[in-house]
């Protein structure tokens, strides 16, 4: 289940909120300008089922997404648990980050756990799946998909070269908790 848990920057033991209510875990997120939403289905899908017919179950939302937000592609990306490269995808991105455009994704299946500090707080989002989150521009974050990666997520992008990371070199991302699937939940 999805879950927001609010932390001050120096005190990553202790979280100030914490909530699995959608519309609580919306409104707190919006004030610091992060959507986030859930999206249904249009048609059934399954585990292996081939992008098109992904992107055509959400065909409605993302029509909405792309007419809202002018996003020029989308994609779907899956990673599993026996992925070769699992570690260093997950390392990619685990240190304090920002883009120079807005980062959305969609759930589709499996989990991942998005960090953003902002100012003086840290907001720690479990997504799962039906969920959407949208990081705006120059957002200062960290993605953790678990030491066992399972998600299937449809990307949104304005630009493509957009989505590289420019990290901070701080440590705070080392210094939350990482997503360990069970743990977190």
């Amino acid at each position: 289940m999805s879950r927001l848990r609010i932390f001050a920057e120096d005190n990553p033991r202790d979280p100030q909120l914490t909530t699995r209510d959608q519309a609580e875990m919306a409104r707190e997120l919006a004030r610091i300008h992060v959507g986030f939403e859930q999206w249904t289905a249009g048609a059934p899908i399954a585990p292996g089922d081939a992008p098109d017919v992904i992107l055509d179950a959400y065909r409605s939302d993302i029509d909405r997404l792309i007419a809202e937000r002018g996003f020029k592609t989308v994609d779907v990306v899956s990673i599993a648990p026996d992925n070769p490269q699992k570690d260093v995808m997950r390392a990619k991105f685990l240190d304090e980050h920002f883009h120079k455009e807005d980062e959305v994704r969609f759930f589709v299946a499996g989990s991942g756990l998005f960090t953003l500090h902002v100012g003086d707080k840290v907001y720690e989002i479990t997504c799962e799946q039906g969920d959407l989150i949208s990081v705006p521009d120059s957002a200062l974050h960290w993605f953790d998909m678990g030491p066992e990666p399972s998600f299937v997520a449809i990307r949104f992008f304005t630009e493509p070269d957009g989505w590289v990371g420019h990290f901070t070199g701080t440590d705070i991302a080392q210094r939350f908790p990482r997503y360990e699937r069970g743990a977190a939940g």
